[in-house]
């Protein structure tokens, strides 16, 4: 007979060496399989017995955890924002500095006026999503070039609830082709450059390719985007993109070259500058 306190230390096992904090993601991993709400719930069942499917069912989780495959993809969930979101890795996984830049467009639109939003290269929905949840009378055209993380966020806003939440495929400002002028464009962009070696480590290895590399030198989405979005943004409207380390600089040049006014930069949990907000004149 297998116990919870058996199963967890076998996991914690298989991780050790692989991961960080092996017996922590353990837990996460058999809390998940058991349905169990909390670590202190899981420690106080650690001397009950495991049924087979279950005992599988984790084991092949730290399995896959501990070949390198990150926990939101093994788990296929992510919080963002206080919302739980699907993920796979036919999208990014939603970040923590990424939350910073969607409380900041947040804050730029009021609560009781209907504005249009739009997300350019969506993934899995977490930015158009929580600002579709959080302003429920602005309409949010979530945007993407790629029909499996569209799908995704489809299937995120099902389960969210998001009614206010429109998808349409396409390549950047093709997908807003015929959609008038927006209040706020928010864009979480390819910016890594090309060879960049951290492509090869941790996580990134197994996030899709076209949502990470930003060409050459990792700009190359980034100017595609700030070029064309004043023509999608009403006067007045808003421009929000979040970078790489190193790329304010580049990415302030853009915006000013680009004729945006009141370019601001914003830091991330650790205080480095990721993120860049601007006004269409």
């Amino acid at each position: 007979m297998v116990t919870v306190g058996g199963l967890l230390e076998e996991g914690a096992g298989v991780l050790r060496g692989g991961v960080e904090f092996p017996r922590m993601e353990a837990g996460v991993m058999l809390r998940e399989c058991l349905g169990v709400s909390d670590r202190a719930d899981l420690h106080s069942r650690e001397g009950d017995t495991v049924d087979g499917e279950v005992c599988e069912r984790f084991r092949e989780c730290a399995r896959r955890r501990g070949g390198g495959l990150p926990l939101a993809y093994v788990l296929e969930r992510r919080e963002f924002y206080g919302l739980r979101f699907r993920t796979t890795p036919a999208a990014l996984i939603p970040r923590p500095e990424t939350e910073e830049l969607t409380e900041t467009a947040l804050a730029h639109l009021p609560e009781d006026e209907e504005l249009r939003v739009l997300d350019l290269g969506t993934g899995c929905g977490a930015i158009g999503l929580t600002v579709a949840k959080n302003r429920p009378r602005c309409d949010v055209l979530l945007a993407d070039v790629a029909e499996a993380p569209l799908a995704l966020a489809r299937e995120n806003a099902r389960r969210l609830g998001a009614a206010n939440a429109r998808f349409r495929r396409g390549d950047w400002f093709e997908a807003a082709r015929g959609e008038g002028l927006f209040a706020a464009i928010v864009c979480n962009p390819p910016y890594i450059a090309d060879g960049d070696p951290h492509l090869t480590r941790g996580d990134l290895r197994f996030e899709p390719g076209i949502a990470l590399r930003g060409g050459g030198d990792g700009l190359r989405a980034m100017t595609t985007v700030i070029n064309g979005a004043r023509r999608r943004l009403m006067r007045g409207g808003v421009l929000l993109l979040e970078h790489g380390r190193g790329q304010a600089a580049a990415a302030r040049e853009l915006f000013a070259g680009a004729g945006f006014c009141g370019i601001r930069g914003a830091r991330d949990l650790a205080g480095l500058e990721r993120m860049m907000f601007a006004v269409n004149p």
